[in-house]
């Protein structure tokens, strides 16, 4: 079992950055491939970034690679995103994800993940 836990949320200025945190515990993250969501009011959750258990980033929107990197620590079993030039679209709760697997590839699914934090909320003022 895999316990995520998000921190670093919090109220920015438009065009300013954050950096969330994903922590882990229960099993090491080397054999994970993970993914950032997030989810607006009335809207679904959407992938912001993933990254592969090879620790490959990757993007399902290119406009997103500009402003969402996305990385790892294995010694410290933590997964970031890194957010830069934040406008009020980009205000929702951030959520990270992970899955056991075997595969190189990036997941931009939400249903195949099968752990999840409890998110963290970034508020983008203009």
């Amino acid at each position: 079992q895999v316990q995520l836990v998000e921190s670093g949320g919090g109220l920015v200025q438009a065009g300013g950055s954050l950096r969330l945190s994903c922590a882990a515990s229960g099993h090491t993250l080397s054999n994970f491939a993970m993914g950032w969501f997030r989810q607006a009011p009335g809207k679904e959750r959407e992938i912001v970034a993933a990254i592969t258990r090879y620790d490959e980033p990757a993007w399902s929107d290119a406009s997103a690679k500009d402003r969402f990197s996305i990385s790892r620590d294995n010694l410290k079993n933590t997964l970031y995103l890194q957010m830069k030039d934040l406008q009020p679209e980009d205000t929702a709760v951030y959520y990270c994800a992970a899955k056991e697997t075997a595969s190189g590839l990036a997941i931009f699914a939400s249903s195949v993940y099968d752990y999840w934090g409890q998110g963290t909320q970034v508020t983008v003022s203009s």
